[in-house]
C-alpha cells in the first residue's frame, strides 16, 4: 500500500490534517454516487486518524463485486459490496465466516491484525476439543482463518475507523451497512462485530486526550507522513507498537521508542515475566527495530504525560524506573500504545450505533443481533464472563445462522447440516 509523502512543517499541523480528511471525505463521497447517498458525522480528521490502516493481503475473487475504482495521491479507494462484512478475525469471526461462506453468502474479514488477539497471543492450546494440546493460539487462528478463505470468504487486514448502521445513515436500501477504512469501504448487507476484548482499560496519561490529533495519534500507518523529518515517539512494548515504530522510521528523522520493561533482555533471550503479556516479545522484532539507525530506545522508562502548547505537542515527559526525576524528550509527534492486553470490550469503531451495557460490552439477544436489525456481535466484545475460544466459536456459529436466516427472510435457522 502506498502512501504520498506529505512533508508538514510544524505550524502547519492543523491545516495538513484538515486537507488529508476532506480529501478523503471527497473521495468517499465520490465513490457512492452522490452526496445524498452518504451521511457522516461532522467529524474532524484528527477525531478519526487513530483508528487507522495497517498493510492488508487482498485475497478477494470474482464473488465479490467491485463497485469503482478510484486514484488519487493518497492511495487507491475501492468500494467492496457484499452480503456479510465481520470487523475482526479471531475464533468469534472466522467461524462466523466459515460458516456463512458455506451457505454461499459473500463474505469479508476486515481484521486489524492477525497476531495481537487474545487468541493469537496465547501460547498453547489445551481445552478447545480435538486439539492437540501443544498447539499455540497462533497456529490454530491461522487454520480457522485458512478454511474459512477455502470456502470464499475475502480477509482483508486493516482497521475499521466508523460505521453506518442503517438506511437512513448509508442512504442505500439494500447495502444498509457502511464499514469505513482509509483506503476502501465495504458495503454490506449485514454487519458482525467481532473485535474482542482487549482494549487499554488504562486512563489517558495527562496530555493524551488534550492533544489527541495535535501530535497525539494511536495510528502511525494513517498519520506517519506528517512527522517526515521530525522527531517522534512511540510509548509501548507491544508487537502493534513496534510495528508502528518501525513504520515511522520511513519518516522521521528520530523515533523514540519508550518501553517501561526491560525489552532489551528479552531480545538477548533473557524471560522476562514483566514484558506486556498482550503478545510474546518477538525477538527478530526487536533486533531489527534496534537496528535502525533512527530508533532511540528508552529501555525502562515510563510515559509520565505529554506536554505541548498551541501548535500541539512539544514533548513527552518520561521517568526512568526507579527514579523520581522525569526529563522531557521533545517530539511533535507521540504514538502511544500503552501496555494493552486489557478487557475492554473493543468498541471504540462503534460509537454508540449499537447499544452497550454498564461494562461497554455490546448487547446482544440469543441470535446474537444487537439493538439494531442486521447488525450482530460475537465473542469477547459482548464482554462475557466466559472468555474460551469455544465460547466465542459457538457465538460465530449462531450469528451465522442468524444472518442466513435474516437475509433469506426465513422464520427458522438452517442447520449446516442434514440429518437422515
Amino acid at each position: 500500500m502506498a502512501h504520498q509523502i506529505v512533508c508538514r512543517p510544524p505550524q502547519a499541523k492543523y491545516r495538513a490534517q484538515l486537507l488529508v480528511w476532506t480529501a478523503l471525505l471527497l473521495v468517499f463521497v465520490t465513490t457512492l454516487g452522490s452526496t445524498s447517498a452518504f451521511s457522516m458525522p461532522n467529524k474532524s480528521r484528527h477525531q478519526l486518524s487513530h483508528h487507522g490502516i495497517r498493510p492488508f493481503t487482498t485475497t478477494g475473487t470474482s464473488r465479490f463485486q467491485r463497485k469503482s475504482t478510484l486514484h488519487m495521491s493518497m492511495g487507491e479507494m475501492e468500494v467492496i459490496e457484499c452480503d456479510v462484512a465481520i470487523v475482526g478475525g479471531g475464533p468469534a469471526g472466522c467461524t462466523c465466516a466459515l460458516y456463512t461462506s458455506r451457505a454461499d453468502l459473500k463474505t469479508v474479514i476486515i481484521d486489524k491484525n492477525p497476531s495481537v488477539g487474545a487468541l493469537a497471543i496465547t501460547s498453547h492450546i489445551a481445552n478447545y476439543p480435538g486439539v492437540d494440546r501443544s498447539m499455540s493460539g497462533q497456529e490454530l487462528l491461522d487454520q480457522m482463518r485458512v478454511q474459512a478463505t477455502e470456502y470464499g470468504t475475502r480477509y482483508e487486514r486493516a482497521q475499521v475507523f466508523m460505521i453506518d448502521v442503517d438506511e437512513a445513515s448509508t442512504g442505500d436500501n439494500v447495502y444498509t451497512k457502511m464499514i469505513y477504512t482509509p483506503d476502501y469501504t465495504i458495503k454490506a448487507r449485514s454487519l458482525v462485530l467481532a473485535t474482542g476484548a482487549m482494549g487499554r482499560a488504562a486512563p489517558p496519561f495527562p496530555g493524551e486526550a488534550e492533544y489527541l490529533g495535535q501530535g497525539v495519534s494511536y495510528c502511525a500507518t494513517c498519520d506517519g507522513a506528517f512527522y517526515r523529518e521530525s522527531e517522534v515517539c512511540v510509548f509501548g512494548a507491544t508487537a502493534e507498537a513496534m510495528e508502528e515504530a518501525m513504520f515511522l522510521t520511513k519518516f522521521a528523522s528520530t523515533v523514540h521508542w519508550i518501553t517501561s520493561v526491560d525489552v532489551q533482555s528479552t531480545a538477548g533471550g533473557t524471560t522476562n515475566k514483566k514484558v506486556e503479556q498482550n503478545k510474546v516479545m518477538d525477538e527478530e522484532m526487536i533486533n531489527e527495530l534496534l537496528a535502525c539507525d533512527n530508533v532511540k530506545h528508552w529501555n525502562k522508562y515510563r510515559m509520565v504525560s505529554v506536554e505541548g502548547d498551541m501548535s500541539g505537542v512539544t514533548g513527552v515527559s518520561v521517568q526512568a524506573v526507579g527514579s523520581s526525576d522525569p526529563q522531557v524528550i521533545p517530539v511533535e509527534g507521540a504514538f502511544i500504545y500503552g501496555a494493552g492486553g486489557g478487557s475492554k470490550p473493543i468498541t471504540d469503531f462503534v460509537q454508540n450505533k449499537v447499544e452497550l451495557d454498564d461494562s461497554g460490552g455490546v448487547i446482544v439477544n440469543e441470535d446474537m443481533e444487537t439493538s439494531v436489525k442486521g447488525v450482530f456481535a460475537i465473542g469477547d466484545i459482548r464482554n462475557t464472563a466466559y472468555k474460551q475460544v469455544v465460547v466465542a466459536a459457538s457465538d460465530g456459529c449462531i450469528a451465522a445462522m442468524s444472518i442466513e436466516k435474516f437475509l433469506s427472510g426465513r422464520k427458522t435457522v438452517k442447520v449446516d447440516w442434514i440429518h437422515k
